[in-house]
Protein backbone atom coordinates (compact mmCIF):
# COMPACT_ATOMS: atom_id res chain seq x y z
CA UNK A 1 0.00 0.00 0.00
CA UNK A 2 1.25 3.49 -0.84
CA UNK A 3 2.27 5.96 1.83
CA UNK A 4 -0.62 8.28 0.88
CA UNK A 5 -3.18 5.62 0.04
CA UNK A 6 -6.74 6.89 0.46
CA UNK A 7 -5.71 10.54 0.79
CA UNK A 8 -6.59 13.53 -1.37
CA UNK A 9 -4.06 16.31 -1.94
CA UNK A 10 -3.98 19.71 -3.59
CA UNK A 11 -0.63 20.96 -4.87
CA UNK A 12 -0.26 24.52 -6.10
CA UNK A 13 1.97 25.27 -9.05
CA UNK A 14 2.01 21.60 -9.97
CA UNK A 15 2.42 22.10 -13.68
CA UNK A 16 6.17 22.38 -13.25
CA UNK A 17 9.17 22.26 -10.94
CA UNK A 18 9.07 20.94 -7.39
CA UNK A 19 5.27 20.86 -7.35
CA UNK A 20 5.02 18.73 -10.49
CA UNK A 21 7.58 16.30 -9.10
CA UNK A 22 5.53 16.15 -5.89
CA UNK A 23 2.29 15.57 -7.79
CA UNK A 24 3.81 12.55 -9.51
CA UNK A 25 5.28 11.17 -6.30
CA UNK A 26 2.09 11.75 -4.29
CA UNK A 27 0.03 10.00 -6.98
CA UNK A 28 2.51 7.14 -7.13
CA UNK A 29 2.09 6.74 -3.37
CA UNK A 30 -1.68 6.42 -3.69
CA UNK A 31 -3.02 9.97 -3.31
CA UNK A 32 -5.62 11.50 -5.56
CA UNK A 33 -4.15 14.83 -6.61
CA UNK A 34 -5.69 18.17 -7.47
CA UNK A 35 -3.29 19.84 -9.93
CA UNK A 36 -3.67 23.53 -9.10
CA UNK A 37 -1.91 25.46 -11.84
CA UNK A 38 -2.40 28.79 -13.61
CA UNK A 39 -0.95 27.65 -16.94
CA UNK A 40 -3.57 25.44 -18.57
CA UNK A 41 -1.12 23.70 -20.92
CA UNK A 42 1.23 22.76 -18.09
CA UNK A 43 -1.60 21.71 -15.80
CA UNK A 44 -3.23 19.44 -18.36
CA UNK A 45 0.16 17.94 -19.24
CA UNK A 46 0.83 17.12 -15.59
CA UNK A 47 -2.60 15.50 -15.27
CA UNK A 48 -2.04 13.45 -18.41
CA UNK A 49 1.41 12.31 -17.28
CA UNK A 50 0.10 11.11 -13.93
CA UNK A 51 -2.89 9.34 -15.44
CA UNK A 52 -0.65 7.65 -18.02
CA UNK A 53 1.41 6.26 -15.14
CA UNK A 54 -1.72 4.84 -13.48
CA UNK A 55 -2.31 7.63 -10.98
CA UNK A 56 -5.37 9.77 -10.35
CA UNK A 57 -5.06 13.53 -10.87
CA UNK A 58 -7.29 16.33 -12.09
CA UNK A 59 -6.23 19.76 -13.31
CA UNK A 60 -7.98 22.79 -11.85
CA UNK A 61 -6.90 26.19 -13.13
CA UNK A 62 -5.86 28.35 -10.21
CA UNK A 63 -4.33 31.78 -9.71
CA UNK A 64 -2.90 31.68 -6.19
CA UNK A 65 -2.92 35.49 -5.98
CA UNK A 66 -6.74 35.45 -6.28
CA UNK A 67 -8.80 34.55 -3.22
CA UNK A 68 -11.78 33.57 -5.37
CA UNK A 69 -9.68 31.44 -7.72
CA UNK A 70 -8.04 29.56 -4.85
CA UNK A 71 -11.39 28.89 -3.17
CA UNK A 72 -12.92 27.62 -6.40
CA UNK A 73 -10.00 25.26 -7.13
CA UNK A 74 -9.78 23.83 -3.63
CA UNK A 75 -13.55 23.40 -3.38
CA UNK A 76 -13.56 21.71 -6.78
CA UNK A 77 -10.85 19.26 -5.70
CA UNK A 78 -12.79 18.35 -2.56
CA UNK A 79 -15.99 17.97 -4.56
CA UNK A 80 -14.30 15.79 -7.19
CA UNK A 81 -12.71 13.40 -4.71
CA UNK A 82 -15.07 13.68 -1.75
CA UNK A 83 -12.61 15.13 0.77
CA UNK A 84 -9.27 16.86 1.26
CA UNK A 85 -6.42 15.62 3.47
CA UNK A 86 -3.28 17.41 2.27
CA UNK A 87 -2.41 20.95 1.21
CA UNK A 88 1.00 21.36 -0.41
CA UNK A 89 1.47 25.09 -0.99
CA UNK A 90 4.35 25.12 -3.43
CA UNK A 91 3.66 27.90 -5.95
CA UNK A 92 6.03 30.82 -5.56
CA UNK A 93 9.46 32.15 -6.46
CA UNK A 94 11.71 35.17 -6.59
CA UNK A 95 12.00 37.55 -9.53
CA UNK A 96 15.05 39.24 -11.01
CA UNK A 97 13.78 42.72 -10.13
CA UNK A 98 14.12 42.02 -6.40
CA UNK A 99 16.71 44.47 -5.03
CA UNK A 100 17.87 46.12 -1.81
CA UNK A 101 15.08 47.61 0.28
CA UNK A 102 16.09 51.17 -0.57
CA UNK A 103 16.21 50.40 -4.30
CA UNK A 104 13.40 47.95 -5.00
CA UNK A 105 10.30 49.18 -6.80
CA UNK A 106 7.14 48.92 -4.71
CA UNK A 107 5.47 46.91 -7.46
CA UNK A 108 8.04 44.17 -6.84
CA UNK A 109 7.19 44.20 -3.14
CA UNK A 110 3.47 43.92 -3.89
CA UNK A 111 3.92 41.16 -6.48
CA UNK A 112 6.22 39.09 -4.27
CA UNK A 113 4.06 39.37 -1.16
CA UNK A 114 0.94 38.45 -3.12
CA UNK A 115 2.59 35.49 -4.83
CA UNK A 116 4.79 34.08 -2.08
CA UNK A 117 2.90 34.89 1.12
CA UNK A 118 -0.69 35.83 0.43
CA UNK A 119 -1.11 32.90 -1.98
CA UNK A 120 -0.33 30.25 0.66
CA UNK A 121 -2.53 32.18 3.09
CA UNK A 122 -5.45 31.93 0.67
CA UNK A 123 -4.83 28.19 0.26
CA UNK A 124 -4.81 27.62 4.02
CA UNK A 125 -7.83 29.86 4.52
CA UNK A 126 -9.93 27.84 2.10
CA UNK A 127 -8.33 24.45 2.61
CA UNK A 128 -8.64 24.31 6.39
CA UNK A 129 -12.42 23.82 6.50
CA UNK A 130 -12.04 20.77 4.25
CA UNK A 131 -9.19 19.36 6.34
CA UNK A 132 -11.24 19.82 9.51
CA UNK A 133 -14.23 18.14 7.88
CA UNK A 134 -12.02 15.19 6.90
CA UNK A 135 -10.94 14.74 10.52
CA UNK A 136 -7.49 16.30 10.13
CA UNK A 137 -4.62 16.32 7.71
CA UNK A 138 -1.34 17.93 6.79
CA UNK A 139 -0.31 21.31 5.46
CA UNK A 140 3.12 21.60 3.85
CA UNK A 141 4.29 25.10 2.96
CA UNK A 142 7.36 25.97 0.92
CA UNK A 143 9.55 28.61 2.52
CA UNK A 144 13.20 28.98 1.50
CA UNK A 145 16.75 28.87 2.72
CA UNK A 146 16.55 32.59 1.95
CA UNK A 147 14.40 32.97 5.07
CA UNK A 148 17.20 31.51 7.19
CA UNK A 149 20.00 33.89 6.18
CA UNK A 150 19.98 37.67 6.06
CA UNK A 151 22.61 37.81 3.32
CA UNK A 152 20.37 36.40 0.60
CA UNK A 153 20.34 38.93 -2.26
CA UNK A 154 16.58 38.76 -2.98
CA UNK A 155 15.52 40.81 0.02
CA UNK A 156 11.78 41.01 -0.60
CA UNK A 157 11.59 37.30 -1.38
CA UNK A 158 13.45 36.38 1.82
CA UNK A 159 11.04 38.57 3.81
CA UNK A 160 7.99 36.86 2.28
CA UNK A 161 9.45 33.41 2.88
CA UNK A 162 10.20 34.37 6.49
CA UNK A 163 6.50 35.11 6.78
CA UNK A 164 5.78 31.56 5.61
CA UNK A 165 7.74 30.19 8.57
CA UNK A 166 5.78 32.32 11.03
CA UNK A 167 2.48 31.48 9.36
CA UNK A 168 3.31 27.77 9.54
CA UNK A 169 4.00 28.01 13.27
CA UNK A 170 0.72 29.85 13.79
CA UNK A 171 -1.17 27.17 11.88
CA UNK A 172 0.49 24.44 13.93
CA UNK A 173 -0.43 26.13 17.19
CA UNK A 174 -4.01 26.96 16.27
CA UNK A 175 -5.16 23.78 14.53
CA UNK A 176 -3.48 20.89 16.34
CA UNK A 177 -6.75 20.29 18.20
CA UNK A 178 -8.32 19.59 14.82
CA UNK A 179 -5.66 16.96 14.14
CA UNK A 180 -3.99 19.17 11.56
CA UNK A 181 -0.23 19.44 11.28
CA UNK A 182 1.57 22.27 9.47
CA UNK A 183 5.23 22.24 8.50
CA UNK A 184 7.46 24.17 6.14
CA UNK A 185 10.32 23.20 3.86
CA UNK A 186 13.20 25.61 3.27
CA UNK A 187 14.87 24.59 0.00
CA UNK A 188 18.17 25.89 -1.23
CA UNK A 189 18.83 26.29 -4.95
CA UNK A 190 16.82 23.71 -6.88
CA UNK A 191 17.36 23.01 -10.58
CA UNK A 192 13.84 23.69 -11.77
CA UNK A 193 13.15 24.83 -15.31
CA UNK A 194 12.62 28.35 -13.97
CA UNK A 195 16.08 28.41 -12.37
CA UNK A 196 17.66 27.01 -15.53
CA UNK A 197 16.02 29.68 -17.68
CA UNK A 198 16.95 32.47 -15.30
CA UNK A 199 20.57 31.57 -14.71
CA UNK A 200 21.82 29.65 -17.69
CA UNK A 201 19.41 28.85 -20.46
CA UNK A 202 20.00 25.14 -20.95
CA UNK A 203 21.51 24.13 -17.63
CA UNK A 204 21.43 20.37 -17.10
CA UNK A 205 22.44 20.09 -13.47
CA UNK A 206 26.13 19.24 -13.82
CA UNK A 207 28.82 20.58 -11.50
CA UNK A 208 29.76 23.49 -13.77
CA UNK A 209 26.12 24.47 -14.09
CA UNK A 210 25.68 24.32 -10.32
CA UNK A 211 28.68 26.57 -9.84
CA UNK A 212 27.23 29.05 -12.31
CA UNK A 213 23.92 29.20 -10.47
CA UNK A 214 25.50 29.41 -7.02
CA UNK A 215 27.85 32.13 -8.23
CA UNK A 216 24.99 34.11 -9.74
CA UNK A 217 23.17 33.99 -6.41
CA UNK A 218 26.25 34.94 -4.42
CA UNK A 219 26.16 31.70 -2.42
CA UNK A 220 29.69 30.55 -1.72
CA UNK A 221 28.60 28.02 0.92
CA UNK A 222 26.45 25.34 -0.65
CA UNK A 223 28.01 22.10 0.62
CA UNK A 224 26.18 19.55 -1.54
CA UNK A 225 25.63 21.68 -4.61
CA UNK A 226 22.14 22.42 -5.85
CA UNK A 227 19.19 20.09 -5.55
CA UNK A 228 16.71 18.53 -7.92
CA UNK A 229 12.90 18.94 -7.68
CA UNK A 230 12.55 15.34 -6.48
CA UNK A 231 14.78 16.09 -3.48
CA UNK A 232 12.19 18.52 -2.13
CA UNK A 233 9.20 16.51 -3.30
CA UNK A 234 10.39 13.54 -1.23
CA UNK A 235 10.56 15.71 1.89
CA UNK A 236 7.04 16.95 1.16
CA UNK A 237 5.88 13.34 0.84
CA UNK A 238 7.25 12.53 4.29
CA UNK A 239 5.67 15.62 5.88
CA UNK A 240 2.33 14.90 4.20
CA UNK A 241 2.30 11.27 5.31
CA UNK A 242 1.38 9.79 8.68
CA UNK A 243 5.05 8.86 9.12
CA UNK A 244 5.72 12.43 10.30
CA UNK A 245 2.85 12.56 12.79
CA UNK A 246 5.16 13.84 15.58
CA UNK A 247 6.41 16.78 13.49
CA UNK A 248 4.37 19.97 13.72
CA UNK A 249 5.34 23.62 13.31
CA UNK A 250 8.78 22.73 11.99
CA UNK A 251 10.81 24.42 9.28
CA UNK A 252 12.99 21.84 7.59
CA UNK A 253 16.20 23.16 5.97
CA UNK A 254 16.77 21.40 2.64
CA UNK A 255 19.89 23.15 1.40
CA UNK A 256 22.67 20.71 2.15
CA UNK A 257 23.52 22.31 5.46
CA UNK A 258 24.23 25.81 4.17
CA UNK A 259 22.33 27.54 6.98
CA UNK A 260 24.00 25.43 9.68
CA UNK A 261 27.30 27.30 9.64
Amino acid sequence: MGRLEGKVATITGSGSGIARAAAKIFAREGAKVGILELNEELGKAAEAEIRAAGGDATFFQCDVTSDASVKAAIDATAAKYGKLNILFNCAGGSIAEDKKFTEVDLSVWDFTMNFDLKGPFYCCRHGLPHLIKAGGGAIVNVSSAAALQGSFPAMVYSTAKGGIISMTRSLAGQYYKDNIRANAICPGVIMTDRVKRRFGGNLQGGNSDQSKVIGALGMSRHPFGVGEPEDIANIALFLASDESRMINGASVPAEGGMSAY
